[in-house]
């Protein structure tokens, strides 16, 4: 059994967290300044590691090579599973002409500019996040801008900015189950201390996002909206994130947040009609829309069904455990991570009935 050292060079935690993270810096000067394709970042970043685990850490040849393809099938399933279905479904969505449906649904409950951001960029694009992730949030929310007029690349940027909030709770909470796997660290508990981190962010992100557009005299047209959109959405962010768990946070923060919106747009407008969109959208029958809106509202009713111990329990008898040949239990960790050695389990779990990806089929298949 191999065991982990954390101080390789020059017994130093800093020195030896820098080359730790090698292979993030190498990724990031690939994709952000040397603009080269992901797939080739991604390759780099790979080979950076090995050479940092082989060369650096002195971790055998065969567990560094197991390792990568233990990482390479997490990687297909549930990652891939859960973008390629997402990607799925937003084909069908945009092909059934249902996209263009939910745009002029949530486009037309106002004409300021301001309050489409919050509602489509920050609102819609959290719920995007939370039932997708991937990159799908900034893609289909920038899209809708696009469609109500907004600059194609400044619509990117919106939803960017928009997206540091419920990030962390993206695809059904995965980025938080996916920590809690690795570290073996309980999921409550990193879930409850994640919602605590990211809710006071949220908060103020709607606010910052209209002063990025229109300046502080912006922001005091649309102010309440902007308040009570990052109230309703921190607030519902922190209590299921804390008590509930990460598989609804940003779904059910989102709904919060729009139905906020939606309720404050029936007794108020803004101060100033400045920012006021002149794209015209068209008016659907409510039978069409709740019909479009169908699919994500299946996936709410869908998760929570999952959340049930009943549910659970019961799909989890199809669940297959995979100890990971030449990783399993043959790397030690040490303190201060753990407070007595142990091995580290590497178990590949194959839950097709459970994963966030099959909501996605289903969603699929009812758009």
């Amino acid at each position: 059994m191999w065991s982990q050292h954390y101080t390789p060079i020059m017994d130093s935690v800093g020195v030896s967290a820098l080359v730790a993270a090698a292979p993030i810096f190498v990724v990031l000067l690939l994709l952000g300044v040397l603009r080269k394709p992901a797939w080739v970042a991604a390759l780099a970043g790979l080979v950076t590691a090995l050479a940092v685990a082989l060369g650096m850490y002195g971790m055998p040849v065969g567990l560094a090579l197991s390792a990568t393809v233990y990482g390479a099938a997490f990687g297909i399933f549930p990652i891939c599973w859960i973008l390629f279905w997402a990607i799925v479904l937003y084909r069908i969505t945009v092909d059934t002409g249902n996209f263009e449906i939910i745009k002029d649904s949530v486009g037309g409950l106002t004409s300021d500019r301001r309050l489409q951001a919050l509602l489509i960029a920050f609102a819609f694009g959290a719920f995007i996040e939370g039932a997708a992730g991937f990159g799908a949030p900034v893609a289909v929310a920038a899209g809708m801008l696009s469609g109500l007029g907004f600059n194609p690349f400044y619509a990117a940027g919106i939803c960017l900015l928009a997206n540091t909030a419920p990030v962390a709770f993206g695809s059904i909470g995965i980025p938080v189950i996916t920590l809690a796997g690795i570290t073996g660290l309980p999921l409550a508990s990193l879930s409850a201390n994640v919602g605590r981190i990211c809710a006071p962010v949220s908060l103020f992100v709607p606010a910052y996002i209209i002063v990025v557009m229109t300046g502080f005299r912006g922001l005091a047209g649309v102010f309440p909206a902007a308040a009570i959109c990052g109230i309703a959405f921190a607030g519902t962010q922190f209590y299921v994130s804390n008590y509930l768990g990460p598989q609804l946070t940003d779904i059910l923060g989102s709904l919060a947040s729009i139905l906020a919106l939606v309720i404050l747009l029936r007794f108020w407008r803004p101060s100033d009609k400045t920012e006021e969109s002149s794209v015209a959208l068209k008016v659907h029958p409510t039978s069409t829309v709740l019909r479009a809106w169908i699919p994500y509202g299946f996936l709410v009713i869908l998760v929570l069904l999952l959340g049930q111990d009943a549910v659970k329990n019961y799909l989890n008898q199809w669940t297959i455990l995979i100890p990971w040949p030449g990783l399993h239990n043959m790397v030690q960790r040490v303190a201060p991570v753990v407070k007595a050695p142990s091995p580290y389990a590497a178990v590949y779990t194959l839950n097709i009935l459970t994963a966030a990806g099959t909501d996605l089929v289903a969603r699929a298949v009812l758009a």
